[in-house]
Parts: C-alpha cells; structure tokens; sequence
C-alpha cells in the first residue's frame, strides 16, 4: 500500500481530535435519540502526510471522510479510487477498507464516525453501497462547517446533552450529503433542463424537444427526473408552477384565474383542479387560510 511503512492514524500538527468514549456510546445508543444516531469519534487532520488506515474486517462505525485539499484514496471491494478535493468518502459499518492521504500531496479532511439504528438508511440515501463510497459535493463548505461543528462540540466535553446535540448535526450531515448527490451539477444535461423549466413556469414544456435541447433522449432524461426529483419531468414543472402559484396566492390581489395564466394555466377551473390535487384545497381555501 502507499507509504504503508510511514503511515499513521493522526499526530498532525494543528489537528483536531476527538474519541467518545466506547461505554458512553454504548450507553447513547441504547437512550430514546442517540440510538438513531451517534458520533463515536470526529476530527480535522490538515495536510495529513503519511496518514492511512488499513482495516481488513472493518469497523462497527460508518466512517464519513469529506477531503477539502490534496488528494488522498481509498480501497473498497478491491478497488482503489483517487479522492480529490470537495469529495466524500463514506464507508459502510463492517466494510473492508483501506483509505491514505497521497504522497506527493497529502490530503486535508475532516471526518467523523458514526452508529445508530438510521445510520444504514441514510447511507442508502447517499447512493452508497459496497462498491462505490464516494461522493462529488456541491456544497462542501456545508459539509465541513458541520463537521466543524461536530469536531469542536466533542472536543468540549461527551455528556449526554452534546452527544444529543452532535446526534442532529450528524443527521445533518447525511442528508446534506444525500441532497448534494441529487442536485443537478451547473452545466447537466439535467441542471440545463431544469433551468429550462425554471424559466417557463408560464408555459407548456415538450419532453422530446427538451430533452433534444440537452441532448439526451426522452426515457434518459426522463430517468435522470425520477432519480433527482422522485417524479417525471413534466410532474416537476407542474410543481414549479404550483410553488409559483402559492407565492402570488400569497403575497398578491391577483384573482385565481389571473395566478392561473401567470402559471401556464389558461383554463382557470383546469388550474384550480391541479391545485386541489395538490394541496389538498382549492386556490381560494388555500388564500384565506391564515399561515405562519
């Protein structure tokens, strides 16, 4: 392995470290909140020359590693990935693994360790599974700010009240990561479609010709909607149209037919049909109802 004669575990100048000790996390997750999910350990290693970890049989933990410098790798199913900046690893409990800064340029990351009963769920949620562990982020400054967060809230103290409280920026996390793995990357084919269907809230889109815009055909595009969205291309336009359309019930006089066409809707009874399917209410009920 890379450096396996030098490597170490931490002892980097500047670091940040912290162990919860391993009866208090056994005694936090068998508590109401901490047993969905706990931090085991958390820290920072800047520039970490030399760092890696070697671990045939896996740990009990999920271990989330996000690198914001350098580059770094990781071996998962017998496979070795380059890990550059802005990318996450998160490796599964139980996972044989083996992960090391690189040599020429040590990575910088922060990480954590996590166990709880939702942890599995989450992971799903991420797009992880036994052969592909790692992530491209968006939004690593919010990753790491929680990290951050979770690093520094340890380092204090590991009572029972900031095990809770790193619980939550723990769950955070996760869904920050599963949220970066589904939105659309600037430039897509899917964030060009979107855009495009951002931009005509007050119009009828055509699946084929906007996929023959973005240059896919219609069941690709379609396929890429239902993984980022859940839904269909023309089910997310009708939901932009709808947010659109509670932004003018709400903060404008504008009748029901004119928020209507405003929205694409010509027909003011079609209109109120899509919104009561929605909303569960007509456009009307949805106005005087008092919000906030």
């Amino acid at each position: 392995m890379d450096g396996a004669h030098l490597e170490r575990p931490d002892g980097f100048e500047h670091q940040l470290l912290s162990v919860v000790p391993r009866p208090q996390v056994e005694t936090a997750l068998a508590r109401g909140v901490t047993r969905r999910m706990t931090v085991t350990d958390a820290g920072y290693f800047p520039r970490a020359e030399h760092h890696g970890r070697h671990r045939p049989s896996g740990v009990p933990e999920t271990i989330v590693i996000v690198c914001v410098a350098g580059a770094g790798w990781v071996d998962v199913a017998g496979a070795r990935t380059r890990v550059g900046s802005s990318t996450a690893i998160v490796i599964p409990a139980g996972t044989a693994h083996a992960y090391g800064a690189a040599p020429e340029d040590p990575w910088t990351i922060w990480w954590c360790h996590v166990r709880g009963t939702d942890v599995a769920e989450l992971v799903e949620a991420c797009g992880v599974d036994g052969g592909h562990v790692t992530l491209s982020l968006r939004s690593v400054e919010k990753a790491t700010a929680l990290l951050d967060e979770i690093s520094r809230a340890l380092a204090r103290d590991t009572t029972p009240a900031r095990l809770v409280a790193t619980s939550g920026m723990a769950w955070r996390l996760f869904t920050q990561l599963a949220v970066d793995r589904r939105l659309a990357v600037d430039g897509t084919p899917l964030e060009r479609a979107m855009r495009y269907l951002e931009e005509r809230i007050d119009g009828r889109v055509s699946v084929p010709e906007l996929a023959a815009m973005v240059g896919l055909s219609p069941s690709h595009l379609a396929a890429l909607f239902r993984d980022a969205t859940g839904g269909g291309v023309l089910a997310h336009h009708n939901a932009l149209k709808m947010a659109r359309a509670r932004v003018l019930l709400d903060t404008t006089d504008m009748t029901v037919a004119d928020v209507g066409r405003a929205t694409g809707f010509d027909d003011a009874f079609y209109f109120s049909r899509q919104f009561r399917r929605m909303h569960g209410v007509s456009p009307r009920a949805y106005r005087e109802h008092h919000k906030g």
